[in-house]
């Protein structure tokens, strides 16, 4: 059975069994931030097993793609060298939601896997938790497995409930037994039943782990039974593909042999064994499904787990004989193995191709170098086994070699690396890396904040309010003061608290004191109002009359709205796989980030303009709907993954086909309000994110009249006017250009006349002439009067120095004949410390530049006696 018929029947026979087919979710988890990527099925329905999310089915059975290669949940390392390990596989699974319980499960997986996959019973047998008696009579009494095939395992890990089939979602929550279904290879593989000292041989491969969520343990360790028992399985399409297609490795299933000869083909190669060939053709499932699924190649988080696999792929095709760009071609391949069931991929094929190359392409630049240097600190380690920490950062921060592909070549050369060295010189980089949010509130100390703000704001912007809370650093109190810096807590406000990127209100809180709100931040559903007590006193219980700042409110919500008509509009106009990455939006100024792999063009930045400015003339409404989430989704909702949502959403809909987004900000009526809408600049903030920033409203004319007064500035000085100004300035500096080549020629002639006077004042030195000079020279120019020097003296040591603005520049050259007694480099190392200064360069030509022309004298008097030493 072919691997793509295996998915295709798991889900037919649980669509027959009444279970809904849902689609495979992205491998950014929406709902979990403490996972990087989606590594098991049952991530998209943690919140339903959680009872936070209700669905409109009890049964549902998915093949959810998968990745392990970041975080806790990491196999990078082991792909290529083990017959199972993968960063991308996909997992079939059936799930129960207060429905069906053990009974059914096991009866479902033994049908499965015996009347549909067809797999011989006496290959089979079954672990269950040690105190699971009801899973162990299902499988003896109603299955009908001797109980010698049936395998208790009990708590090994010291303590009750820590054992490999006892699991949990955490440390509290849903937690239960599981029963696991292992395959036996036969006799002539190594390796013993589950719970034998032999259990890591491969002889006894699991295949499906079928897990009962029955309890909920609280913090302190009880144990309470769940009110309706869910079930959640897994089976690795990979793994049971193997056994059905009667081959131990999952590399030789018929989808990763495709991969494996298209990969081979892509390096040139007939080695259809090689380890390499499996880690290429494991990646590129891994880094294809991730780019599709909006991840790109950065230095962090994500996007840095994808370079590392993209570069790991690299480095195995180059040590195949593969020095050019191939990986990208190999998505085609994978597009004809899994684009049918993944229909997204072939959507983005041709992205995922071009993000591929362009980081091949990057990469390509430093790998040759940086396995040299590898090579070379490989060679002269001696007895160590250990490549030293300095080595490990050195190739990471320089080369871009990540300290696990480093590993990699180690572990080939049966060394390790010095991981604690490398931790130590990362940390200075890791403490730069760490930023805190823009918008943060200091609510350290003893205050706890549970309560629920009712948010009036959508359709009022001032009210009487009831104090239900004061908090002055940290701490709650009952009465504030004139002249005190406090957080105050009203029972309903207007008042927005910042978050999805929209600025907090400011205003007024005006009752027995007049309280100057300057920001308004929210913790959990709480809205907190930050400020000063400016007279009076206000106590918790008063009815104060809030105010929010109307002017602000307006201008804020002009920019908000436009930042959806951005959204729109870059996905037309650059793709569909435009997703936010970020965004800022207050009464100045709309900051959109969003995911792009290179910048935008001129054209492409007025498309976005003309595109937005269209939609606002159309002038449609702006329309709020509340509806449950699966409502808006079916509507077409955008929604952003990571974010939380209630069960409930604000759906707002601009132009019945245009935009339709969840966002619970506050908005323009029409989008005509918003008047002007114009780009002010566009740049990356990181690599595979661009940043939009833009203004509207009169911001917007503001910006306009302001380039247009340049404009006229410009005009003048060049005495034109706006009609003519471009064509004058390019008169300008055309003739600006041919000045400037006439000054070169003159000062080449004056260098070559100077290097005349210069070389008379060499040095005689053993093996050729020594000249050390500080000359009336700017930096560019000393370049080629150093040149005509080493012409001139033919066999030399020379080394120049210039002063221009208070600075020094130095220049070194050694001729040829000279470079293996002497070298610039080091020449220049000597010097350039003694002028408050640093450099480096070639054997034969070194530069620097220095911050102390005072100390020159003295630092080129020591020249003569430190290049006679080495002579």
């Amino acid at each position: 059975m072919k691997s793509s018929e295996l998915r295709q029947s798991f889900l037919s026979y649980f669509e027959s069994k009444q279970h809904q087919v849902v689609e495979s979710s992205s491998l950014i988890p929406g709902n979990d931030p403490t996972l990087l990527f989606t590594n098991a099925g049952m991530v998209q329905f943690k919140d339903v097993f959680l009872g936070t999310d209700k669905r409109n089915y009890t049964r549902a059975t998915t093949s959810q793609r998968c990745v392990r290669a970041g975080g806790k949940h990491n196999d990078l390392e082991n792909v290529g060298y083990t017959a199972r390990h993968h960063t991308f596989f996909e997992m079939l699974g059936n799930f129960s939601f207060g429905d069906y319980f053990k009974q059914d499960a096991i009866g479902y997986a033994w049908e499965f896997l015996t009347k549909v996959a067809k797999l011989p019973q006496e290959k089979l047998l079954v672990t269950v938790y040690a105190e699971d008696d009801e899973a162990f009579d299902i499988w003896h009494k109603e299955i009908g497995l001797p109980k010698e095939k049936i395998i208790r395992i009990g708590d090994n890990k010291g303590a009750r409930y820590a054992s490999d089939n006892f699991w949990q979602m955490g440390d509290t929550g849903p937690c239960g037994p599981c029963t696991e279904v292992f395959y036996d290879h036969g006799e002539h593989i190594w390796g013993g039943p589950p719970g034998s000292p032999e259990e890591d041989g491969d002889r006894f491969i699991e295949i499906w782990n079928v897990v009962f969520m029955q309890f909920n343990r609280s913090a302190n360790g009880d144990m309470a039974p769940l009110p309706k028992p869910s079930v959640d399985t897994g089976m690795g399409l990979e793994r049971i593909a193997a056994i059905l297609q009667g081959v131990h490795s999952n590399y030789e299933i018929d989808l990763f042999q495709n991969l494996i000869k298209a990969s081979a083909n892509a390096v040139g190669t007939n080695d259809l064994e090689s380890q390499s060939l499996r880690v290429i053709a494991d990646h590129i499932r891994s880094c294809s499904f991730m780019i599709v699924d909006g991840v790109v190649p950065s230095n962090e988080g994500r996007g840095y787990v994808l370079r590392r696999i993209i570069r790991r792929a690299i480095r195995h095709g180059n040590k195949l004989g593969q020095k050019g760009v191939f990986f990208h071609t190999l998505v085609e391949a994978l597009d004809s193995e899994m684009g049918e069931a993944y229909p997204e991929l072939r959507k983005l094929k041709e992205r995922v191709a071009s993000i591929l190359l362009k980081e091949e392409e990057q990469f390509a630049k430093t790998l040759d170098q940086g396995m040299r240097i590898l090579e070379e600190a490989i060679s002269e380690l001696g007895d160590s086994k250990v490549i030293p920490g300095e080595t490990v950062f050195k190739l990471y921060d320089t080369y871009g070699f990540p300290a696990d592909l480093t590993n990699d070549v180690a572990r080939e050369n049966e060394l390790e690396i010095d991981e604690a060295g490398f931790e130590a010189a990362m940390e200075e980089q890791r403490a730069r890396a760490r930023s805190a949010s823009n918008f943060s509130m200091d609510m350290s100390g003893d205050v706890s904040i549970d309560s629920e703000t009712e948010f009036t704001g959508y359709t009022e912007l001032e009210g009487d309010c009831v104090v239900e809370a004061l908090i002055v650093d940290g701490s709650n109190v009952d009465e504030i003061q004139a002249g005190q810096d406090a957080v105050v807590l009203l029972k309903s406000t207007p008042f927005y608290g910042e978050s999805g990127g929209q600025a907090g209100d400011q205003g007024w809180l005006r009752g027995p004191g007049a309280f100057k709100v300057s920001n308004t931040a929210k913790q959990g559903k709480a809205h907190l109002h930050q400020g000063v007590l400016k007279e009076g006193a206000i106590k918790v219980g008063d009815t104060v009359a809030a105010q929010v700042d109307r002017s602000m409110r307006n201008a804020t919500a002009l920019n908000h709205s436009a930042t959806h008509l951005v959204h729109e509009a870059l996905r037309r106009i650059v793709g569909d796989h435009v997703n936010q990455k970020g965004s800022l939006v207050n009464a100045e100024r709309l900051r959109f980030d969003f995911s792009h792999f290179e910048g935008l063009t001129n054209a492409e930045i007025e498309q976005v303009e003309d595109m937005v400015n269209e939609q606002i003339r159309l002038n449609h409404e702006v329309i709020t709907e509340i509806m449950d989430v699966d409502s808006a989704k079916e509507k077409g909702a955008m929604a952003l993954f990571g974010e939380k949502y209630d069960s409930e959403v604000r759906v707002l809909t601009m132009g019945a086909d245009y935009s339709i987004e969840l966002c619970g900000g506050t908005h323009v009526k029409r989008t005509g309000d918003i008047g002007l809408f114009k780009i002010v600049t566009e740049g990356g903030i990181a690599a595979g994110v661009r940043r939009i920033e833009a203004v509207t409203g009169k911001a917007a004319i503001d910006a306009v009249r302001q380039t247009e007064n340049a404009l006229n500035g410009v005009a003048a000085v060049v005495k034109g006017n706006k009609e003519n100004a471009l064509e004058k300035v390019s008169a300008l500096n055309d003739q600006a250009r041919a000045l400037q080549k006439e000054i070169d020629a003159l000062k080449s002639k004056l260098a070559a006349a100077a290097g005349s006077d210069l070389a008379g004042q060499a040095i005689d030195i053993e093996g050729g002439k020594l000249l050390v000079a500080q000359v009336e020279s700017d930096p560019k120019a000393l370049r080629d009067l150093l040149d005509q020097l080493k012409s001139k003296l033919e066999s030399a040591v020379i080394l120049l120095a210039a002063v221009n603005d208070g600075k020094v520049s130095l220049i070194a050259g050694v001729t040829k004949e000279l470079t293996k007694k002497v070298k610039a480099g080091d020449l220049i190392k000597m010097v350039a410390p003694l002028v408050d200064g640093k450099g480096g360069g070639r054997p034969d030509m070194a530069q620097a530049g220095g911050n102390n022309p005072a100390a020159l004298p003295d630092a080129l008097e020591q020249v003569p006696a430190w290049v006679k030493e080495r002579i």
